[in-house]
């Protein structure tokens, strides 16, 4: 089996299990992720022969990659790794949500800082993190596209981008990787998202393939969520809770059946949908870094695939169907 892909029209090539490092250096966010804990975890996923580390300035505000350019410094081999990093210069969090500078000034420093915190010349996908700015997110892309040519980056990626905010970030085909939330929980992407990247060669990475957790089968009724990520999520709202819960008992009952887990069976059918290319599951244990790498092992047929569908495409609302 070839365990390896060709990210779009990128020519990068990578292992089809990534990390993604949202835990890393990320205090604010997962306070029991200490410096101690977030260079094992590189150090664990670099030895398993993971070679795409993904990160973001606003994961500690730089610490991040601060880290990952220390651990990857130790390592070597940098010419055999892709790194890719996201922009989100000078967040602002205000009344109407999260505001961020996309100017072209801002993202030309923003690659700058992040090629000095990662100890590297260059970035094999830089994306713009978020599209909340007063700068045309065509002229964003552009921006990125003139850095690609300078050869600071090699690949112009973005992210959280709705379907209208993607054909304007696109106008020019600047754009060469997209990160967008999906999972067997969140469809959307599948009606006009992922028809648009396979239509112009952009490469789907996933984040939140497990769907904040829900679909690695720990949560039961009942639980009280105080973190500001749940209570705002639609996934997490009581009617679509409970009615989540029912159908993960249900892919529960699949994965015994398969004897592997239901984290590996959702992960494994991500790497089975057009246009996705490879996956970064997070970590915040080393054992789980290891987990993720077995879904490799897991084979899909058709008929497990069909009875997936059939779990989750049912009536109850999921929160984001």
């Amino acid at each position: 089996m070839n365990n390896r892909n060709t990210l779009g029209r990128t020519g990068l090539e990578a292992f089809k299990i990534g990390f993604g490092a949202g835990v890393i250096g990320n205090s604010m966010m997962y306070p029991k992720v200490d410096d101690t804990l977030s260079r094992q975890l590189i150090r664990t996923a670099l030895s398993q022969g993971i070679d795409f580390i993904d990160t973001a300035f606003l994961y500690g505000l730089g610490h991040s990659e601060e880290l990952i350019g220390e651990a990857i410094r130790k390592h070597g081999e940098r010419e055999r790794l892709i790194l890719s990093t996201k922009a989100s210069t000078n967040p602002q969090f205000t009344e109407s949500g999260l505001q961020v500078d996309n100017s072209p000034a801002a993202l030309r420093q923003a690659v700058d800082d992040s090629l000095t915190r990662l100890q590297t010349d260059y970035i094999d996908i830089f994306f713009m993190h978020f599209p909340y700015s007063s700068t045309p997110l065509a002229e964003s892309a552009h921006t990125l596209a003139e850095l690609k040519k300078s050869g600071k980056i090699r690949a112009v990626g973005a992210s959280n981008l709705t379907f209208q905010q993607l054909q304007e970030f696109n106008a020019d085909g600047h754009l060469d990787v997209l990160q967008a939330e999906y999972s067997l929980l969140v469809r959307q992407p599948e009606a006009d998202v992922i028809p648009y990247c396979l239509e112009h060669g952009i490469s789907l990475i996933p984040f939140f393939p497990l769907a904040s957790g829900l679909l690695a089968g720990g949560y039961k009724k009942g639980e009280v969520f105080t973190d500001t990520s749940r209570l705002n999520n639609p996934l997490f709202q009581k009617d679509a809770y409970n009615a989540n819960l029912d159908r993960v008992e249900q892919l529960k009952a699949l994965a015994q059946i398969k004897g592997v887990s239901p984290a590996q069976i959702s992960l494994a059918w991500l790497l089975t949908r057009p246009g996705v290319d490879l996956i970064m599951p997070g970590a915040t244990k080393p054992e789980q870094i290891e987990s993720n790498l077995q879904t490799l092992t897991v084979h899909l047929t058709p008929e497990d695939i069909a009875h997936l569908e059939i779990i989750f495409n049912q009536g109850s609302p999921s929160g984001r169907n």
